[in-house]
């Protein structure tokens, strides 16, 4: 019987096989989601999809995209964004 913590939902059911062939559950929580662009809620490609105590350990290149607004706005919304910028300081 699963304990307290692991009834709430907070966590997933993995089926892991033992090496005495039995098959076990083990209980992990689930993965954040995707992180999504501030201005059109598409998913951000290039952004590490882990718990803060994974992604914390990678480099910061691996981190976002380099480039601006990386990890913020999506590749279409920073283009718009960069176009209109240009032509509001000319």
């Amino acid at each position: 019987m699963p304990s307290g913590q692991h009834k709430s939902g907070r966590y997933r059911k993995i089926f892991v096989k033992t090496p005495g062939s039995r098959v076990v559950i083990h209980y992990r929580k689930y993965k954040p989601s995707k992180p999504k662009c501030a201005k059109c809620s598409k998913q951000l490609a290039g952004v590490p999809r882990g718990f803060h105590s994974e992604t914390s350990n990678l480099p910061k290149s691996q981190k976002r995209p380099e480039r601006p607004y990386g990890g913020n706005l999506c590749s279409a919304c920073t283009r718009l964004l960069l176009k209109s910028k240009a032509r509001d300081s000319q």
